[in-house]
């Protein structure tokens, strides 16, 4: 599989290895041919770009011999003759381009729909394709000007609107300084100003977000000769009025469901994790994030190969990486702060580093154990709940799998004990179902079970999987070593769920539990 990369210097690879391209001309004819992408060059058009309008009597012949050192490189196939001239024939979304385009296109729809969060993440997904000025080794060629120009256009539109999705989301102070090194690098654009003035007021600083208006009215005045934007007016008007419109808004129910991150450094264990988390790729607002850690940079394109078939099958919505990793634990922690996850699934063989996962982000963490889920089982998803806020966790990421596969949700907890003065957990299990109703509109079974592990054991032999809370008094860093009995004895997978310091979508404020399991051994 051939990928071509312009958004910085000129790059090909073939199966994840650069491609050693030629000189100059050779390099020249190649990106021509990819801003026409599958559609045809005339071959003059091509001689008059190379030689900036001044071509020499042997142009043609020249070109020519360049398009034939190309088909060489990159394969008979992929250079197609066509009159009046050549077609460079590009697989969908292997031109970083077209994956750029395709990516902000989907981001500022669900910017449109109000769901700022998986916009945002799109919009850095797109944005982190580029490697620097665009064609950046041809950036003093004549013909790639006009190109140039456009593509940093497009760079900025969507840097501009994945800052409209960050301020729609709270993060005024966050985007502060961004902001103002892009004004200063691109003075004249009046979104930018207007967001930084935004921003400003948000964070408190009225002052200075009118002061900011002042600054852009004397630039467009001193340039142009021109008054700023009626758009922009009217928001100095609503800074001056303090108007409650350009507050910041109330986060939507879309902001608060969870983007996912599935990690792994073994293929099969990789596919175990995404049989869990895959239902979740085809809900709205939902954005699951694989990652194949590898540890030999041979290993790099067969593996983002074989993640790039898996995203073929579950759908766009699925984002892949692959990278080499000399320190697993910091690479998650890095990337769930980037991606701003909410939940880190990994496979229980994997969970050596697990407590430095744990304390290093926000975000909640689940350990998958167990084989692969069967959908078509249909059994459900099992959620043991005694109230603790691991449970709460992992009632949320369960809910949430019910809604998205349409699969049965059924709630476990124990049975009472009259001699002692315990009740059972039927009225536990009814606040978690009300819950769950209120936030995210599925219904809950509860089931009722003697308090030992047979019991929970036997509750749970039907579940498609098992998605629990785990416990607070277990060491992290003997899971992989000795499993919790749930682990051992369940014959569905089991998701063992750790709650991270961001606020719960359904956890009351305090919640306390009064009955559990001893799920660990002995």
């Amino acid at each position: 599989m051939l990928e071509f990369r312009i958004l910085g210097p000129l790059e090909v690879a073939r199966d994840g290895e650069p491609v050693a391209l030629g000189g100059p001309k050779q390099r020249a004819t190649l990106a021509i041919l990819l801003l026409s992408a599958n559609r045809v060059v005339p071959i003059e058009r091509l001689a008059d770009e190379i030689y900036a309008g001044a071509p020499p009597v042997t142009a043609v012949t020249q070109v020519q011999r360049q398009l034939s050192e190309l088909r060489k490189l990159l394969g008979a196939d992929a250079i197609e003759t066509r009159a009046p001239g050549y077609v460079l024939r590009v697989a969908a979304d292997c031109l970083d381009l077209t994956r750029f385009e395709r990516l902000t296109e989907e981001a500022a729809l669900t910017l449109e729909r109000g769901q700022p969060r998986s916009a945002v993440d799109r919009f850095r997904e797109a944005l982190d394709l580029w490697r620097g000025g665009p064609l950046a080794d041809l950036s003093h060629e004549p013909f790639a000007q006009t190109a140039i120009v456009r593509l940093d256009e497009l760079r900025v539109a969507a840097v501009e609107q994945r800052l409209e999705g960050e301020l729609a989301l709270g993060r005024h102070a966050h985007v502060l300084a961004e902001l103002e090194l892009l004004v200063r690098d691109n003075p004249l654009r009046e979104r930018l100003r207007s967001l930084l003035m935004l921003a400003l007021y948000r964070d408190g600083r009225q002052a200075e977000a009118l002061d900011a208006y002042r600054r852009t009215r004397e630039t467009l005045v001193e340039e142009f000769g021109i008054e700023p934007s009626p758009s922009l007016r009217e928001l100095e008007r609503q800074i001056l009025a303090q108007d409650p419109s350009i507050a910041v808004a109330a986060a939507s129910p879309a902001d608060v469901e969870r983007t996912l991150l599935a990690v792994s450094s073994d293929d099969d264990r990789l596919d175990a994790l995404l049989s869990v988390t895959g239902p979740l790729v085809a809900q709205p607002a939902r954005s699951l994030i694989a990652v194949r850690l590898v540890t030999d940079e041979r290993e790099v394109g067969p593996a983002a190969a074989a993640l790039n078939e898996r995203r073929a099958t579950l759908g766009q919505s699925l984002r892949t990486a692959a990278f080499t990793s000399l320190e697993p634990a910091r690479d998650i922690v890095r990337l769930a702060t980037s991606y701003d996850v909410e939940l880190i699934v990994l496979a229980a063989a994997e969970t050596a580093e697990l407590r430095s996962i744990v304390q290093g982000t926000p975000a909640d963490v689940a350990v998958c154990s167990g084989p692969p889920v069967s959908w078509e089982h249909g059994g459900g998803i099992f959620v043991p709940f005694g109230g603790s806020e691991n449970d709460w966790a992992a009632l949320e990421l369960a809910a949430w799998l019910a809604s998205a596969g349409q699969a049965p949700l059924r709630l476990v907890g124990t049975a009472g004990d009259p001699s002692r003065g315990r009740r059972d957990a039927s009225r536990l299990l009814a606040d978690a179902s009300l819950a769950v109703q209120r936030v995210i509109g599925v219904a809950a079974e509860p089931l009722i079970a003697a308090p030992s592990e047979d019991a929970l054991l036997q509750a749970v032999e039907p579940a498609s999987v098992v998605v629990a809370g785990f416990p607070s008094r277990w060491p992290l860093e003997t899971l992989g070593d000795e499993p919790l009995g749930l682990v051992r004895g369940a014959r569905a997978p089991v998701l063992l769920v750790h709650r991270g310091s961001r606020p719960s979508g359904l956890a009351p404020p305090e919640s306390r539990t009064r009955f559990s399991w001893s799920l660990g051994p002995g």
